[in-house]
């Protein structure tokens, strides 16, 4: 695997080595941050790397809250560049004058976008690029420009009335896959959760639809989607679950699961995220419980569908956007008969 690029400019010499409190924005799970020394404090709202940091022995916390006085700072981007840029923004106003701030990202994240914005604001002192990638860096003047401020991103209200997560999928309104599962979604009952729950969009819509539904988990790894989510259903019968929907595990199985399933690491489509969901469905679900899904037309899910469920059905195809439903999970089958089946 190769290092981390601020532990090569680091190694070599390029890079000024901080010292005293390390503050790391939207840091990966595989994040080499031992190269900063033991003061480092990680802020990601994504569980998944949330979770792996964690288990590295890392302090994590989904966000901030305000703190400050930081020596050091590194932003790694993501595709979006709302959230990046106003990852960029925090970090600057939470570190002390003259502290470090270190910009890292991957030419298919947009670095070159984020360096030009920074550039444009604020004097970067040395790019080092390496790995397809770029890090970038600069020490914070005691008075940040006014530009910065407009780099914070604020949640949206839609004329709907639902907010959005900046910079998260779907902030201008739903997507037309959820609207299209939530159109064509049969009567439900009981327990029921909805995978990658996002805004809560579709679980908004189903409650106030469908009086027959004692509960619904809303599972969502992104902690402010999920934050949108609370703000937007206060039905009794929600519950909302910071998680990664792959590895979540229910008091009690579920009668009926919704999904609109990512497809996207990165800026690259990835069906394997979508089988993933359908496999966790499976091992949720009550036996005699239901998968209800919607996919772009293209993505080949059948299979993965096949191998987890033992029946299944299109309901319909809308504009490009296929909905199934699938029933009998095998999981569950296998649950029910015991592990020496």
């Amino acid at each position: 695997m190769t290092p981390d690029r601020w532990t090569l400019a680091l190694d070599g010499g390029a890079l000024p080595r901080p010292e005293g409190r390390v503050l790391a924005f939207m840091a990966r799970g595989d994040a080499d941050l031992g190269a900063f020394g033991g003061d480092v404090l990680a802020v990601q709202g994504f569980r998944p790397d949330f979770d792996r940091l964690a288990a590295r022995g890392f302090d994590v916390v989904p966000e901030l809250g305000g703190e400050g006085g930081f020596d050091a700072a590194l932003v790694q981007i993501v595709k979006s560049k709302v959230r990046s840029l106003a990852a960029v923004a925090e970090a600057l106003s939470c570190l002390k004058p003259g502290g470090l701030l270190m910009v890292d990202g991957a030419k298919e994240e947009g670095i070159e976008a984020i360096l030009r914005a920074v550039k444009a604001v604020l004097p970067v002192e040395e790019v080092y690029s390496k790995a397809h990638g770029k890090l970038f860096w600069l020490h914070r003047p005691a008075d940040l420009p006014e530009g910065i401020a407009e780099w914070i991103a604020l949640p949206e209200t839609l004329e709907e009335g639902y907010v959005t997560a900046p910079g998260g999928f779907s902030a201008d309104g739903p997507d037309r896959g959820s609207e299209i599962l939530v159109a064509l979604v049969p009567e439900l009952s009981g327990r029921v959760a909805d995978l990658g729950a996002g805004w809560g969009y579709v679980a908004g819509e189903v409650l106030a639809e469908q009086e027959r539904i004692a509960r619904l988990d809303l599972i969502e790894a992104d902690h402010e989607m999920l934050e949108a989510a609370r703000a937007n259903i206060d039905d009794p019968r929600a519950a909302f679950h910071w998680a990664d929907a792959t590895r979540f595990e229910p008091e009690a199985p579920y009668d009926a699961i919704l999904c609109n399933p990512p497809f996207h690491t990165g800026r690259r489509a990835d069906p394997a995220l979508g089988r993933a969901f359908i496999a966790a469905a499976a091992r949720m679900l009550a036996p005699s419980g239901r998968f209800i899904m919607v996919a772009n037309r293209h993505l080949p899910y059948e299979a993965a569908l096949k191998e987890a469920f033992g029946t299944g059905r299109q309901i319909g195809e809308l504009e490009g956007y296929k909905l199934y439903e699938a029933a009998k999970p095998r999981t569950a089958a296998r649950r029910s008969r015991g592990p020496n089946a």
